[in-house]
């Protein structure tokens, strides 16, 4: 194929391909739906991304949504398909016929005019697995048109983020790329009931009851204490050394103590006997009762030492910390680095290379790397086609009509 890697790295070489010989055909956009298909790719499976015959939008996005065609459309092929052409609908058709499973993300409904619903196609094939993802699962909200912010403010994750007053959503997009991860796990959990019964079935994925399902933990202990969860910025802390503080030079570093053991390490290290020894901050729950003090007492004497220092003394210690990194710092990680977290693609509709981030798992040992870079718009059209038995004068023309591209 035209996008295959030529040199692979040995991580990617040595991986293994769980899904491999696995057919999965997606009508997707935007982020929820190709997650899904990235993560069956990166197992191995062949999954044909099936564009408009503009090619998909996110392609063009620019601002915080340009990262997401590169992201989330690795180890795929490409093909441009005009749906709304009679002659693309039966390609479509065709191509759907040949799959083990089908992704989409689109509005209820609207691929059944195209005969890419899941009843006309397993009525074709009763082993295909169809998975959906929605912006809300069947019920009275089901026709609401969902975008990430809207379940996070309605679903509570804005108003845990933000200060109190001030709902705020995630710093991304998190209920679209965990709904297409819910997505592929009920996908994999229909492929072994097909092992079984030989036969398929429609899965589904949402984005508000995904963000519900993140919410749980602050229902039951809601359920359990019986007070309203408070905002993150706001909560009551259980522990009492947990916290961001400004240090030397005005850097940041987050730092943590979160048992009376850690405690006295953390005074050791920082040569605060005095804290060490006062009776009144023997316990967490001691400390925790003193917060407001304590932390003010630890921000005047913190800010002499440097972040670099501080990060030092606690990872020697075997405490708690983290530097306050952007985005792009994590380009340059060292542990991401020699663990083979980063692998470098073509970026398809803008030139150059980049680093992307690779799936947060390993089998036997290995990451699962990158077999294919995200696919230039059409970049497979003429050999999918031809596996599907189409002749070459037959694409051509289908291409001078702009039914494919």
């Amino acid at each position: 194929m035209n996008d295959q890697v030529s040199s692979l790295s040995p991580p990617a070489a040595a991986a293994p391909q769980p899904l491999k010989g696995l057919r999965v055909v997606e009508f997707t956009h935007m982020v929820m739906g190709p997650t899904c298909g990235m993560v069956l790719a990166d197992l191995g499976a062949e999954v044909i991304k099936v564009e408009p015959i503009e090619g998909e939008g996110t392609r063009r996005l620019l601002g915080a949504g340009a990262g997401f065609f590169p992201m989330f459309n690795r180890n795929k092929l490409s093909i441009g398909i005009d749906l709304k052409q009679a002659e693309g609908a039966a390609i479509a058709q065709r191509l759907a016929a040949s799959a083990d499973v089908v992704a989409e993300n689109f509005k209820p409904g609207a691929l059944h005019k195209f005969g890419l619903d899941y009843a006309s196609l397993s009525a074709r094939n009763d082993r295909l697995i169809m998975v959906s993802h929605k912006g809300f699962l069947p019920g009275p909200y089901q026709h609401r048109t969902a975008l990430d912010e809207v379940v996070q403010m309605m679903g509570g994750l804005a108003y845990m983020t933000g200060r109190p007053g001030d709902p705020l959503r995630a710093g991304t997009s998190v209920n679209d790329i965990m709904g297409g991860l819910f997505g592929a796990i009920a996908v994999l959990g229909a492929l072994v009931q097909r092992g079984i019964t030989g036969k398929g079935m429609e899965v589904q994925s949402a984005l508000f009851e995904n963000n519900v399902f993140l919410m749980g933990q602050h229902m039951l202990q809601f359920a359990v204490t019986g007070q309203h969860p408070r905002p993150m910025p706001a909560r009551d802390n259980p522990w009492a050394v947990y916290d961001v503080f400004t240090v030397a030079d005005d850097e940041q570093i987050f730092l943590a103590a979160v048992s009376d053991a850690q405690w006295v390490v953390f005074c050791d290290v920082l040569g605060f006997a005095d804290l060490k020894a006062d009776p009144g901050l023997r316990t967490n729950n001691d400390r925790v009762r003193v917060r407001p003090q304590l932390l003010a007492t630890l921000r005047e004497r913190l800010k002499l030492h440097t972040a670099a220092d501080l990060a030092a003394l606690f990872e020697a210690a075997g405490l708690p910390f983290a530097p306050i990194r952007r985005p792009e710092d994590l380009l340059d990680d060292p542990h991401l680095l020699a663990t083979g977290g980063l692998a470098d693609i073509d970026l398809p509709d803008h030139g150059g290379q980049a680093k992307s981030t690779l799936l947060p798992i390993m089998l036997a040992g290995q990451r699962l790397g990158v077999r294919l870079h995200p696919p230039r718009f059409g970049a497979h059209t003429d050999a999918l086609l031809a596996g599907l038995g189409y002749a070459q004068a037959d694409i051509d023309q289908l291409k001078k009509r702009a039914t494919v591209a």
